[in-house]
């Protein structure tokens, strides 16, 4: 060793969320995909629509009707879901190739469902976050990591969060967070992660980044700014039906993303004596003789 680093080794999430347009097979695939591409995680979504929604939002029409699966958004939610039992199949079929699984979960049914298959992490996304009751089921009911993203997250709201984690911050990784798909880099505001670095990255479990950018540029940015955890949404093509696609990264993008995120850990350290190993044959040959 030459050099010394302080920078813990990145962990990559492929967000598939409900990229996989209801198909377990696609599911699957997007597994795979991310496997291949080295990511840490294989991450989906679960929900509850009846739940989640309102009467009226349920039986409301889709806000993008061209990219819903269903007459009404309630429709469409449950066209997108999978069953628990679907999930455990998809976290047996993650581990049988050797990518971890994880869940971001929306209501308390949808908790107990994924908590019922023992992840290494639950994610709370940032529409959900102010939702007290299942964070308090979550830190009650679930002994792993809770992630927790901030967007659209107002002060107050983020003191709330604290407030009720604050016997298990151990347990609590905060995610800086723009809810935009996909979102202007003026809007990314990476400096976010600093925040959340310098005022509770002591007591917290970790830092994350879960961007909705095009491109890999921010991700490297963001993790030398202090986010170990970088979330990124992930498809096999950004011109599939669906709202997030335009905002994923596919295959390759993703395999570049988790390749400079390795140099860049490599490289982000303080030389460990004057003068490296790699150094001294050109020193040698180079160095000005007094």
């Amino acid at each position: 060793m030459n050099s010394t680093s302080i920078y813990k080794t990145p962990k990559v999430v492929a967000e598939i969320g409900c990229n996989h347009k209801g198909d377990l097979l696609i599911a699957k695939e997007l597994i795979q995909l991310a496997k291949s591409a080295n990511a840490d995680y294989a991450k989906f979504q679960k929900r509850c629509p009846k739940e989640c929604l309102t009467e009226e939002q349920y039986n409301a029409p889709h806000p993008v009707a061209y990219q819903s699966y269903g007459e009404t958004y309630g429709a469409h939610r449950e066209f997108l879901e999978f069953s628990v039992e679907q999930h455990s199949e998809l976290k047996a079929f993650s581990e049988s190739i050797g990518i971890k699984y994880a869940t971001s979960v929306w209501d308390i049914t949808s908790a107990k469902e994924i908590i019922s298959l023992s992840p290494d992490f639950i994610k709370v996304p940032s529409a959900c976050n102010n939702h007290e009751d299942l964070l308090n089921y979550l830190i009650n009911h679930y002994d792993g990591d809770v992630h927790v993203s901030l967007g659209m997250t107002r002060d107050d709201e983020l003191i709330k969060i604290l407030q009720l984690f604050e016997n298990h911050m151990q347990r609590l990784v905060l995610y800086a967070c723009t809810s935009n798909y996909p979102v202007k880099f003026e809007n990314v505001c990476l400096l976010e992660i600093q925040k959340i670095k310098n005022s509770w990255g002591d007591k917290l479990s970790g830092v994350g980044f879960s961007g909705h950018h095009l491109g890999i540029a921010i991700d490297i940015a963001a993790y030398t700014l202090g986010a170990e955890w970088i979330e990124r949404h992930f498809t096999k093509d950004r011109t599939w039906k669906g709202t997030d696609h335009a905002a994923s990264l596919e295959p390759g993008g993703l395999q570049k993303l988790i390749r400079d995120l390795d140099a860049t850990h490599k490289a982000l350290a303080f030389k460990d004596q004057e003068i490296l190993e790699a150094e001294k044959i050109q020193r040698d040959k180079l160095k000005f003789k007094k």
